[in-house]
């Protein structure tokens, strides 16, 4: 790397860390002003500038509070006390933000419900915080009915923005007109008297990849964290307009996104759901100047076609994480945005990392003078039983540079070092390892698998559960998807591991999303380029429709997974025996039960 190259990522890195430092240092965990507290001294800053723009309207910071005030009112006017939880599943909307930080104020609980939950998942998530109230909208609330049905233990009150008084009954009751009668002046401090950072502010849910969401408690000390880094390390002002079409229940949208914008004076773009073909029309036309990402969404809007404003717009800058190696520079370069960001973090971890530099594919850096001022290391693991590695006296050892390793953060006082763990204990006791570099300390295992250089970046590698061994390997899905990205035609890549009869491990299997005609000849040479013989899918299934993602755009493999090569798959599936993949034919089914046909 050239001196000057050096010199400037240095840089870079040097004032982002030490503005995120700043914002976060008055954060005590025994002090007691909260995240609603932050809110209102924005207010009262920042009065008469737009907060929020809305797809249909947009509010001030005075006229967002004023809305917030009346929330909190009713809460207080249904008997609600501190500590008591109000479930909250709207889409991206002004009042979304209202409703949290209105019930903030008077100590209310505010658990932020994935919208796209139906059934026995949407029931589960009430029912593990004990949930009294429910807020939907005209979008979420059948499914909201729905499920409280299924609930038998108690009662919980459903109330919907947006219904009419004709659609009324006792089951559902609408919520616009309770709430524009409920007073506007702000709850005096002393209804959240006695109330500290170590309170609980929020639920927010775990996105369910492979199985029913956990609740994480986000404590007012945690979400003036996310808050106010945010606001610190993306370095926005008050002339900033933030687009955002992530979800407002996920953290990174709703809080990261949020807190960017909002304790800086600036504005949120909000939108219900994400829209490559409308998405720079937006962002040219709010006057956007930065945007919140996920991976994802990026890799959509490069496969998406040309648009006409993707290069004629005011973005300076684009921060989020999960941005693959593979895409982002083919996304900063077609898009031309200026600055990108990348992080890691988890909504429930205590351990968070920034590529303030910019180094394509490094979720972020502890270079050797800040390393006992961040909160991450990385443990040498045993593969064989996804579990940290232990030296004679019983301790871990750290992961030598290009080492693989599981990423902990240490478990301590202090807003960096707090881990709240979830609604269910036993969930949030398997998260903690104990006397990993000194005996009674205890440390947060994060379940991500990543590798450092020298320099101190650190590299993704992988999901420790989207990992499978076949052939006395062990197989990163994560790789698999990335190599395979670049095949001929190939649009999307979903990599998991199936159980064959008779094979020891799972063989690997990919789902796919086709432009144009599959084509197996050039798919298997690309396969056998990018990847090592255990590694290359043993299957490939071409999805008709676009596989389902949960709200953060994460794919949901479990269903994948479950339905596997099975018959009951109406999706066209192929085999790779020997070096080529062919069609899966009835007689290939039958050899494969039988563990006649060699993978």
């Amino acid at each position: 790397m050239k001196m000057s190259t050096r010199i400037g990522r240095e840089t870079a890195f040097i004032k982002g860390i030490s503005r995120l430092f700043r914002r976060i240092r008055p954060i005590r965990p025994d002090g007691t002003d909260l995240v609603c507290d932050d809110w209102e001294e924005a207010v009262d800053r920042w009065p008469e500038n737009v907060a929020v723009i809305g797809e249909d309207r947009q509010v001030t910071y005075r006229e967002l509070d004023l809305m917030a005030n009346r929330f909190g009112h009713w809460a207080k006017g249904r008997g609600l006390r501190k500590g008591d939880v109000i479930a909250l599943m709207i889409p991206n909307r002004i009042e979304y933000l209202a409703a949290w930080i209105g019930f903030s104020k008077v100590g209310v609980v505010t658990a932020l419900v994935n919208t796209n939950l139906t059934g026995q998942a949407l029931a589960h998530c009430l029912k593990i915080v004990g949930a009294r109230h429910l807020i939907c909208d005209f979008e979420t609330f059948e499914a909201g009915e729905e499920a409280k049905g299924r609930i038998t233990d108690r009662t919980i009150s459903l109330w919907v923005l947006g219904l009419r008084a004709e659609d009324e009954t006792s089951e559902r009751r609408g919520l616009d007109t309770p709430v524009k009668g409920a007073s506007a002046v702000r709850p005096d401090r002393s209804q959240r008297a006695g109330m500290t950072n170590k309170d609980l502010a929020l639920y927010i849910y775990t996105s369910g990849t492979t199985g029913l969401p956990k609740a994480a408690r986000i404590t007012h000390q945690r979400a003036r964290l996310y808050m106010r880094a945010f606001a610190g390390a993306t370095d926005a002002n008050q002339t900033d307009r933030i687009y955002c079409v992530l979800p407002l229940y996920h953290s990174t949208g709703g809080l990261c996104g949020v807190g960017a914008a909002l304790l800086n004076g600036g504005a949120v773009v909000l939108r219900r759901r994400f829209s490559a073909s409308q998405f720079w029309t937006d962002v040219a036309e709010k006057g956007c100047t930065m945007f919140v990402y996920i991976g994802e969404l990026c890799r959509y809007l490069l496969n998406s076609p040309p648009h006409p404003l993707e290069r004629q717009h005011r973005l300076r800058f684009a921060f989020g994480n999960g941005l693959r190696p593979e895409v982002w520079p083919a996304f900063q370069e077609r898009f031309a945005i200026p600055r990108i960001m990348e992080f890691y973090g988890s909504t429930e971890g205590n351990a968070s990392l920034f590529n303030f530099d910019g180094k394509p594919g490094a979720i972020g850096r502890i270079p050797w003078y800040l390393k006992s001022r961040i909160n991450v290391r990385l443990v040498r693991m045993d593969e064989a039983h996804a579990e940290p590695l232990r030296g004679a006296d019983g301790l871990c050892r750290e992961a030598a540079p290009g080492e693989i390793g599981e990423a902990i953060g240490r478990i301590g006082e202090g807003a960096k070092f707090e881990f709240g763990g979830y609604a269910d204990r036993a969930a949030s006791e398997k998260k903690v390892l104990e006397d990993v570099f000194k005996k009674g300390d205890r440390w947060f295992r994060t379940g991500d698998l990543m590798r450092m250089d020298r320099d101190g970046y650190f590299y993704f590698v992988d999901r420790m559960g989207d990992t499978f061994r076949w052939k006395g390997e062990n197989v990163s899905t994560t790789e698999v998807a990335e190599r395979l990205s670049g095949a001929p035609g190939v649009q999307e890549v979903i990599a998991y591991g199936v159980p064959v009869e008779g094979a020891e491990g799972k063989a690997g299997m990919v789902a796919l999303r086709i432009d144009g005609k599959f084509d197996p000849a050039a798919f298997g040479e690309h396969a056998d380029r990018e990847l090592p013989p255990y590694a290359r899918p043993a299957f490939v299934r071409l999805l008709r429709n676009a596989p389902d993602t949960t709200g953060t755009f994460k794919y949901r493999k479990v269903d994948l997974e479950r339905e596997g090569w099975s018959e009951d798959v109406t999706d066209p599936l192929y085999v790779r025996s020997g070096d080529k993949y062919a069609k899966l034919t009835p007689a290939a089914r039958r050899k494969l039960a039988e563990g006649a046909l060699r993978l």
